[in-house]
């Protein structure tokens, strides 16, 4: 008897060992697939609670100041599958963030530009919060606008910035360079709905004076604040091999010319607020809005070229409050749409 538990003690222990063997054997067969999808199983055991951000979905959050805001993010390059088309999107990003290399004076393609690039106003390719991005673009393309008193795609958008934010001569439609460009700008675009807004686009709302914005209060500050790399003399800063801008013209012979959007004060002061000096965030300014404003007149008071726009807002009514240019549906002055004061315009047209 006393045989016979010994034996069955001996054939259960030699069962847990076999057992145990088994074990280690699987172990060691899994542990390379575990190691190779650490991530993938950390993601799997995360908290029910813990939210899940698609790819996809156009919001970033930002918390620099302390409070959480939700703002478009552009889609990613690698959900593109065509390769036609994502040469498409390559070549219009470059031609936006570099368009003197190619269209400048001294253009590899051709030459239509004053020598600046797309992203000197659209800034970061386009895709920087309230630095006036395409965020929104396709979405709301085509649209009427009050300024041609049309309808208009987004090729007559890109030329208008053509032939007035970059003093040069239009596209042609069915050119690489405006396919290109065209398909970055949907691309950018197409995680909004149509119809639909991508938060944070255009220019953030900056509040008026309550005095005229003044050019002599301006100037010692552009002096301070932006001098260093846009010059003194406003002419900017070029690259060693003189073919695109580090830091673009503000003024004179090759800035953008006074039918440009910047060239409104309004437009200059917001952009100048939430982007400049160059690093700043709109979460973070480091100008006041005095010295916002103040710059931007001083900017705007510069000698620039002009761009004769007789068929501009046909209806004048129509016209934005701080457009520098007459005839007017109004009773203000010329210098009062151009530098403000800004309410007693606004309120007049809330009648």
């Amino acid at each position: 008897m006393k045989n016979d538990n010994y034996k069955n003690s001996l054939l259960e222990t030699i069962r847990k060992l076999l057992n145990l063997v088994f074990v280690l054997v699987i172990i060691i067969a899994l542990l390379p697939f575990v190691l190779l999808n650490l991530d993938a199983i950390g993601e799997f055991f995360e908290s029910d609670s813990t939210p899940k951000v698609a790819a996809t979905t156009p919001i970033n959050t930002e918390t620099s100041t302390g409070v959480t805001s939700i703002y478009w993010t552009p889609p990613s390059f690698e959900q593109i599958t065509d390769l036609k088309k994502l040469d498409l999107v390559f070549y219009g990003k470059e031609l936006i963030e570099h368009t003197a290399k190619f269209l400048g004076p001294k253009g590899n393609v051709s030459s239509l530009t004053n020598g600046q690039n797309c992203q000197n106003c659209h800034l970061e390719g386009g895709t920087k919060i309230f630095g006036n991005n395409y965020g929104a673009v396709a979405s709301t393309y085509p649209k009427m606008r009050a300024r041609s008193g049309t309808k208009e795609s987004i090729q007559k958008r890109v030329n208008d910035c053509f032939e007035r934010s970059l003093n040069g001569k239009p596209l042609k439609n069915n050119s690489l360079e405006m396919r290109s460009i065209v398909t970055y700008i949907q691309f950018l675009g197409s995680n909004i709905p149509k119809g639909g807004k991508a938060e944070g686009s255009g220019l953030k709302d900056l509040r008026f004076l309550e005095r005229a914005a003044d050019p002599v209060k301006g100037k010692p500050l552009y002096e301070a604040k932006c001098a260093s790399c846009h010059q003194s003399n406003g002419e900017g800063t070029r690259n060693p091999d003189g073919v695109e801008y580090s830091f673009p013209p503000l003024w004179g012979t090759n800035s953008f010319n006074d039918g440009a959007g910047l060239y409104r004060l309004t437009n200059m002061a917001r952009y100048v607020k939430y982007n400049m000096p160059f690093g700043v965030s709109h979460d973070q300014p480091s100008l006041s809005d005095e010295e916002a404003w103040d710059i931007s007149a001083y900017i705007i008071s510069m000698p620039r070229p002009h761009k004769n726009t007789p068929t501009d807002w046909p209806d004048i009514s129509k016209k934005p409050i701080d457009h520098p240019f007459g005839p007017y549906a109004d009773k203000f002055t010329e210098k009062q749409h151009k530098y403000g004061p800004f309410t007693a315009i606004k309120e007049f047209y809330k009648k």
